[in-house]
């Protein structure tokens, strides 16, 4: 199936083209889905993707933001009952609204890096997909997946790993892209965690508990508490919880772990 598309990245919307057929083969495999399944690919493009999922699926459902590629994704698959295009920015999309259960929804993407991190707290708004597979910067991957106590331990890494689990796959060279990034480019899956680990309200606590800590991510937890102005906490209030706890008041937000936070967030209410 040849692709009528204009060859020419837009900038604008941080498109970089996947062109190697073997990685796009190796990403679709990573997905594992059947034809059982329905599949939601965010930023389709040219197709790189949807070629090799395009009538293994149950229904595909493309959303793509350029006019351009938007409109040639719809004229390709005009006749596919199985498969329809969006235009839209998946940020304003409804995902819930868009299918009978999020929760069976398998999700694929080569996203623009430059909205990488909002795209991925989208998804993980609920209701939340059953698993997600996206090309993302390698840097963005190394932080997503870091350890407890290293540098690129921070907000995202524990925004993520509160409420789902996450698994760099591979990565994948600029050479493989068009035009070539200036960055490598890693798959990461996510996978929402089953059941539900924080109701609603406890989500946002612990959203807003972590971004004012990482904020002061050189600070003692003690003196975030006591001072970031989005939390103001009475100091002997913050020294009885954090010993109830087993935390050190001088320990710094990089050495909590997610499950610390998740605590810390409980016991402050």
């Amino acid at each position: 199936m040849q692709d009528s598309a204009p060859s020419r990245a837009k900038r604008s919307l941080g498109q970089n083209f996947l062109v190697d057929h073997n990685i796009q083969r190796k990403i679709v495999d990573a997905l594992g889905a059947s034809d059982m399944d329905e599949v939601l690919e965010i930023g389709p493009g040219k197709g790189a993707l949807t070629r090799h999922l395009a009538g293994t699926v149950r229904r595909l459902t493309l959303v793509e933001l350029d006019d351009i590629l938007a409109a040639n994704l719809q004229e390709r698959f005009a006749e596919h009952s199985d498969i329809r295009v969006l235009h839209a920015d998946v940020l304003d999309v409804d995902l819930g609204g868009l299918f009978d259960d999020l929760g069976d929804v398998l999700v694929i993407g080569n996203i623009p890096y430059n909205i990488t991190t909002p795209i991925i707290f989208r998804l993980l708004q609920r209701p939340r997909p059953r698993d997600v597979v996206l090309m993302v910067q390698a840097e963005v991957a190394e932080r997503m997946t870091a350890a407890v106590g290293t540098k690129g331990y921070g907000a995202l890494s524990v925004g993520i790993r509160t409420v789902a689990r996450v698994q760099r796959l591979f990565k994948v060279g600029r050479g493989a892209f068009r035009p070539v990034p200036k960055v490598e480019s890693a798959l990461v899956r996510i996978t929402p965690r089953l059941p539900e680990p924080l109701c609603p309200e406890e989500e946002v606590r612990v959203r807003k508990l972590v971004r004012a800590t990482f904020q002061w991510r050189r600070k003692q937890l003690r003196k975030i508490l006591r001072d970031h102005p989005s939390l103001s906490l009475d100091v002997g209030r913050v020294d009885a919880i954090l010993e109830d706890l087993g935390i050190p008041p001088e320990v710094r937000p990089e050495n909590l772990t997610p499950e610390s936070f998740v605590a810390l967030s409980e016991a402050l209410g």
